[in-house]
């Protein structure tokens, strides 16, 4: 599913009001239709494929409870259902911070967001939307952004890293997403 088709939105959008009303089936063909490309994401930002399918599971659990809450005057179904795999997965990753932080080289790796399976096989038009909006940013403001969303690094964190005032981090992380939000509206 490619999910940038409006009739194949409004299927999401209903299937998942639905699940909101404690639909078992069209929560059954919600996760038919997204998990794939959920378990994209969680496998993206934490590279190993156990760990992703335990967020992954973790996602559906929160779906199941949460969709109610949905509410599609303020988000696509997608993107929430990719919100909320995003969340847990950085969840996940703070969990995990220690390891991470005491290896400076994991860290660079990250930040340069090496391509892996998971990122080869994600070709659908939305990440191409996105990442030509991603190229579009400055190349330090780039790397936060996506260090801050990948790994779920603190502003804090990421201003140390980069050797800048936390204010001028806290700057170049809004203007980047008020950039990105811009670009993919077009």
């Amino acid at each position: 599913m490619s999910f940038s088709n409006p009739a194949e939105r409004e299927e999401l959008t209903n299937l998942l009001i639905r699940t909101g009303r404690s639909d078992q089936q069209a929560f059954a063909e919600l996760y038919q239709r997204t998990s794939s490309k959920l378990f994209g994401v969680c496998l993206r930002m934490l590279r190993e494929r156990s760990e992703a399918e335990e967020v992954l599971q973790e996602t559906y659990i929160t779906v199941w409870r949460r969709a109610a809450s949905f509410d599609a005057g303020k988000a696509s179904a997608i993107t929430w259902l990719v919100t909320l795999a995003r969340n847990k997965a950085i969840d996940r990753l703070r969990q995990h911070r220690e390891e991470q932080l005491d290896d400076p080289l994991r860290l660079e790796e990250t930040a340069d967001m090496r391509p892996t399976p998971a990122a080869d096989a994600e070709t659908s038009q939305e990440h191409q939307r996105l990442q030509r909006c991603l190229d579009q940013l400055e190349p330090p403001q780039r790397a936060a952004v996506r260090e801050a969303f990948f790994t779920g690094a603190t502003y804090n964190e990421l201003a140390g890293r980069c050797k800048v005032p936390l204010g001028t981090m806290k700057s170049w992380i809004r203007r980047s997403l008020l950039q990105l939000r811009n670009c993919l509206e077009q």
